[in-house]
């Protein structure tokens, strides 16, 4: 990793996502927002100082590895991006347990929240983890997109554009979710 922190606006299927990193790793992702200062703003946020004004004359060759690797997947390519480093300084311990249970969950594949709960040891604390991913500054690469409601629900979306982007991106990875396969009454 680099000995700077930085960030970079980059163009997906979805819209512009910006990342942000540290020494340390990935320090925050943010999915496209209504343009691109409202991404540039978000990822500012969640890094926690303006690190879009730090643009490095050179990216870090792991932090274009991992934008190359969130724009295949949001292209359909199966990645589950688990080996991207993190930097989790500042992340409490449950959320890094939340964290790091749903970088398990694989493209394609989802998990509900109260399975998630019970897969850290904490079953009943449903709520707690939609919770976590509702904070999770590192969507896709912690792919809290992947997690969903029980009885076939899709359950929340925090990050920009809400539940529309979260079914997007779950039908770019051809999940298998009930409301993604039920028939269009309407066109």
């Amino acid at each position: 990793m680099s000995t700077h922190s930085g960030s970079v606006l980059f163009p997906t299927s979805l819209g512009s996502c910006a990342i942000a990193w540290s020494p340390v790793g990935v320090t925050a992702v943010a999915l496209p927002g209504v343009d691109d200062a409202a991404t540039v703003s978000h990822v500012d946020r969640l890094h926690g100082h303006d690190a879009m004004r730090e643009r490095p004359a050179v990216v870090p060759s792991a932090i274009t590895v991992a934008v190359e690797r969130i724009v295949a997947l949001l292209t359909g390519v199966a990645d589950d991006l688990r080996s991207v480093t993190l930097d989790l300084r500042g992340i409490g311990v449950f959320e890094r347990r939340v964290y790091d249970q749903a970088r398990l969950i694989g493209p394609g594949d989802t998990c509900t929240y109260g399975a998630l709960a019970s897969a850290i040891g904490q079953p009943g604390a449903a709520r707690a983890v939609g919770g976590a991913l509702g904070r999770n500054p590192f969507p896709i690469i912690v792919p809290c997109h992947r997690v969903v409601a029980a009885g076939g629900g899709v359950g929340g979306f925090s990050g920009a554009g809400g539940v529309a982007t979260k079914l997007k991106m779950l039908a770019i990875e051809d999940a298998n979710v009930p409301i993604l396969r039920a028939p269009r009454l309407f066109s």
